[in-house]
């Protein structure tokens, strides 16, 4: 994959070749922005230009890149591809590796992806790293939450900030790419700019799309009916992205009836008791009662 088929961030693409171009390449980098978005895709191709013996910015078939195309570069290192908790060892293990030399490009480059989940022990590991690193070593750090991150770590880091990707490049990428065919506004906003979040949500889309008429319909039918309907939000696995899309049909609702906008404090109140490990149940149960109960003037809501 080259920088010109990831789609979005152009401008962050753009500073990264010429970052090659002129090699001028730093020692560290923060990558930051929403979950999603093409940061691990865009340093991974960040990390091939930096290790290519060609210095080229365009497609390469030298030692290096054949290597890494293949997925076995000895320069190259990407830690927590998974994008779960880090732990000290692997953060160890990098410190006492990197001061051996490269063995096939100049440069050796190491990734840590979602490193947000470094335990502060293993934050603290790699900080004598980022302070005194071997002039061959290129340290890519990717969040999508920075406030965990130690000040003492970002004050060491080039920070490039990533952009959400625009709703119609993510319109375009999921219909031609990832096989959509139609996408509500809603579904769409609830991509959050995120080409992760919509593949996520493609084989869900039936489900949304149901949502989306269960929260237009809180108004119209009773609340039997609203309960029967509601059954496809008891999904425990998913429930978070579901009260997320909730918040989003509401918003798009609130031109038709005010009120809608009132229920969004509902969303959060569930969301809130769920993270405290309420009844999950109680929680949905009493959500999709507090929503009919805001739109409805007949109902016992107070």
């Amino acid at each position: 994959m080259e920088f010109k088929d990831i789609i979005g961030n152009t401008e962050v693409k753009d500073y990264l070749i010429k970052s090659i171009r002129q090699k001028n390449i730093l020692h560290s980098y923060l990558f930051l922005g929403t979950d999603g978005i093409g940061k691990l895709l865009i340093a991974k191709e960040f990390a091939k230009k930096i290790l290519c013996l060609e210095d080229s910015a365009e497609t390469c078939t030298c030692k290096s890149c054949t290597c890494f195309n293949g997925l076995n570069h000895p320069d190259f290192y990407l830690i927590n591809e998974e994008g779960e908790t880090i732990k000290v060892e692997p953060i160890r293990s990098l410190t006492e590796k990197v001061i051996e030399k490269p063995i096939v490009s100049r440069k050796k480059v190491y990734i840590i992806n979602d490193c947000d989940k470094m335990t502060k022990e293993a934050q603290n590991c790699l900080l004598k790293t980022l302070e005194e690193p071997p002039e061959f070593v290129v340290i890519i750090l990717i969040s999508s939450n920075e406030n965990i991150i130690l000040n003492t770590i970002k004050s060491r880091c080039m920070s490039i900030k990533f952009r959400n990707i625009e709703d119609e490049e993510l319109l375009k990428y999921s219909k031609e790419v990832l096989g959509y065919d139609e996408i509500s506004k809603n579904l769409l906003k609830s991509f959050y700019g995120s080409i992760g979040k919509a593949i996520k949500l493609k084989d869900s889309k039936e489900k949304y799309d149901d949502i989306d008429s269960l929260i237009s319909n809180l108004p119209k039918k009773d609340i039997i009916e609203i309960m029967l309907d509601g059954k496809i939000i008891y999904d425990k696995e998913n429930i978070y992205d579901i009260l997320d899309y909730i918040t989003v049909c509401l918003y798009s609702n609130m031109n038709i009836n005010e009120k809608y906008i009132d229920c969004i404090k509902y969303v959060n109140q569930c969301a809130d008791r769920l993270r405290s490990n309420s009844n999950f149940d109680m929680c949905i149960d009493n959500l999709l009662f507090k929503m009919w109960g805001e739109l409805n003037e007949n109902s016992n809501r107070r």
